[in-house]
């Protein structure tokens, strides 16, 4: 028997990584695309670092081996492991990146550096230098300064070396703009398209920016930092939790550093002088990496116009049955529906919200807030209802880790304009997905509402598939009102009818739901297990499908990110299956089906099987009455199943090992996806007479 039981859930995250690096090294995926993904590639890193290898590090500072937490592997350990790992994907992200570059430039689009600017290039840039670059430019002598400069990890910098005439050497800081686009487009020539990052305009521009000095030479280097993200709330009993949530966003900006990053070309001296100044030890990591750092911004590369290197965009499906023109709620008032953006459109629920702020019928809304959008038309109409007299009660989550700011910012506006804050529950995180209103109907309280996997945010609806369940199901909805009465009296535990809700009772019910399969296979009934989920690191759970397993149940598992379960194994996990899909969309919905010998049963949850999900936060995990959305699920769960692009198998070898097409045409779960919805609205159109 294979003796490991579980893969360290660090490790398995930066296989998931891998993967999306994958998808920028796959020349079928077009080329601005491919860009992108690079781009995806290190915001992900960028944000390990902060949270993940950061509590890693905490971990092993306080001396702790922590291998009860690690799945058997020191804390110490770990971090090498981790390191080791980080600068072989960095190491291949460049080689990508130049391979990319180069295919580019066969469809003459030149990504180029300040050595081979052109006299008519020369002449845009000065301009652009004068107007829009140097009034914001950030330039910092550092040898004679008493405090060295914090430098911020949302932030990239140039390190400047001055060899003076007299031998002497200075050190400088230029920060990087993060308010100007990083990729500065330059006028075509010869039909030729040409971008240049402004790290090289910069560069372009060292001697002008360091001219009161008699220097012999100037260079430049890029280096990066990574700080510790973590959140330390001040326990303050005066201040509001928000007053505390600012603050503490405001000193995460101090915050240890985690990850060092610089070009490996940079001179010995400008290296250590650094290190030294900014503390930074040995036991830290230190990667050497290429010329730019921050390839985060990848993702906002310019298109140039070519819309050929670029996936075609899908336009977002209508949902057989709803109209945005007419009323919503008549129609959920006779059946439940299913949303599944991005193939749907997400616009089903501002249209939900917009439609209930006016109804005079509408007494109140309560919705929980996680991530929302930059100018969220969500907060919009919830600001429209309370102009319209309505009582509207928000539960906002302002630990939303990195969209706290943001948060703050919109709680803020909400408080002014009369919306009733929630603001959480103390050592619980918010992350269920639910909104229920209450309408007056015939002098009687009836509610409306949805429950979904996704956030309430209509710019990541255009690329995380998500699944939203519009009902009118009075259980379902009584049992919502009672979530929003624990987030008011949280030290009164509620029983749920329909609901399955953290950190209570999800745990226990998806155990007890196992369970029944198992029984049902020791008995000699066909049954199945299931699951779709972004994660999947709990060990507890892990073992219980290692149970049912063992018992002869057969499980299915789509998990996108990490995946600490090892399948099949003989004797261990034998009867598990695992897929990991990276494609265009993110795939983000969670939908557990479980075979019942017949009498299956679906559910779609805003919790993964993770600890933090199942005992740490505010999930909500709905059952799936409506016989056709159950089966629309279920066929979404079987078209990924049966892909053969971009599909992955997870196992304890973390090699993204491509799932084989084995002769038969190429499948493409996301694309096919579509035309299952795009069926749907055929069949619609040819049959309108016997949609209500």
């Amino acid at each position: 028997m294979y003796e490991q039981k579980y893969i360290d859930r660090e490790k398995s995250w930066l296989a998931f990584n891998a993967r999306v690096l994958q998808e920028a090294a796959d020349n079928t995926v077009p080329l601005l695309d491919r860009l992108r993904f690079v781009g995806i590639f290190s915001n992900n890193m960028d944000e390990f670092f902060r949270v993940r290898y950061a509590a890693i590090r905490r971990l092993s500072l306080s001396g702790i081996s922590g291998e009860k937490y690690l799945g058997g592997i020191s804390a110490h350990q770990l971090i090498k492991d981790i390191t080791e790992i980080v600068i072989q994907q960095q190491s291949e992200s460049l080689r990508i990146l130049g391979n990319i570059e180069s295919e580019l430039e066969a469809e003459n689009i030149f990504i180029i550096t300040e050595d081979q600017i052109t006299p008519k290039q020369e002449c845009f840039l000065k301009d652009f230098y004068m107007q829009k670059l140097s009034p914001e430019l950030v330039t910092i002598i550092l040898n004679d300064l008493a405090v060295f400069p914090i430098l911020k990890d949302t932030l990239g910098y140039l390190a400047v070396r001055l060899e003076l005439a007299n031998d002497e050497v200075r050190y400088a800081l230029i920060e990087i703009p993060k308010n100007i686009n990083r990729f500065v487009v330059l006028p075509s020539e010869d039909d030729k398209q040409y971008v240049i990052l402004i790290d090289d305009v910069i560069r372009y521009k060292l001697k002008n920016i360091f001219n009161i000095f008699d220097f012999k030479s100037v260079s430049a280097h890029m280096i990066k930092i990574t700080r510790d993200a973590q959140l330390d709330i001040d326990s303050d009993l005066s201040k509001s939790m928000l007053e505390k949530i600012a603050s503490s966003v405001k000193d995460r900006r101090i915050g240890e550093p985690v990850r060092f990053i610089y070009d490996s070309q940079i001179e010995d001296d400008t290296l250590h002088f650094f290190l030294e100044k900014m503390k930074i030890v040995e036991t830290d990591s230190i990667i050497p990496g290429g010329r730019y750092h921050n390839r985060r911004d990848y993702m906002g590369f310019p298109n140039l116009g070519r819309y050929d290197l670029l996936y075609k965009p899908n336009e977002p499906l209508p949902v057989p049955g709803l109209s945005l023109e007419g009323s919503l709620l008549e129609k959920i008032s006779k059946k439940d529906y299913l949303v599944h953006a991005p193939y749907q459109s997400f616009s089903y629920l501002t249209k939900f919200l917009r439609e209930a702020a006016l109804d005079p019928k509408v007494i109140s809304i309560k919705i929980t807030l996680y991530r929302l959008a930059k100018n969220s038309q969500i907060i919009s109409s919830l600001i429209n209802a309370a102009k319209n007299g309505k009582k509207v009660v928000v539960q906002i989550e302002l630990q939303a880790r990195f969209d706290e700011a943001s948060n703050i910012s919109y709680a803020e506006q909400m408080q002014t304009e009369g919306i009733e804050l929630i603001f959480g529950i103390k050592g619980l995180k918010v992350h269920s997905k639910i909104c229920v209103i209450e309408r007056i109907e015939d002098g009687k309280n009836r509610r409306y509402g949805f429950i979904s996997t996704g956030n309430f945010n209509e710019s990541t609806a255009k690329i995380y598939t998500d699944v939203t369940l519009l009902t009118c199901h009075q259980g379902i909805l009584k049992d919502t009102s009672k979530i929003f009465e624990f987030f008011d009296i949280n030290y009164r535990v509620h029983r749920y009818k329909h609901l399955i809700v953290s950190p209570h009772y999800t745990r226990t019910k998806f155990i007890k739901l196992i369970d029944r399969e198992i029984l049902h296979a020791l008995a000699g009934r066909k049954t199945h297990i299931k699951l779709k989920m972004n994660s999947l690191s709990d060990f507890k759970m892990i073992d219980k499908l290692y149970e049912a397993s063992n018992a002869g149940v057969k499980i299915q598992l789509q998990v996108r990110g990490i995946c600490s379960l090892i399948p099949g194994i003989p004797g261990m996990s034998e009867n598990i299956e695992a897929i990991s899909i990276v494609d265009n969309y993110l795939e983000h919905s969670r939908v557990y089906i479980f075979g019942n010998a017949g009498l299956t049963e679906v559910y779609i949850s805003s919790a993964d099987f993770m600890t933090r999900n199942l005992d740490g936060r505010v999930e909500v995990t709905c059952p799936i009455y409506d016989l056709e959305i159950k089966k629309e699920l279920i066929d979404n769960f079987n078209i990924a199943w049966k892909g053969n692009v971009k599909v992955r198998y997870h196992s304890y070898k973390l090699d993204n090992k491509y799932k084989p097409k084995n002769h038969h045409a190429p499948f493409r779960a996301q694309f096919e996806t579509y035309k299952y919805y795009q069926n749907k609205v055929a069949i619609l159109e040819e049959v309108p007479q016997k949609i209500n």
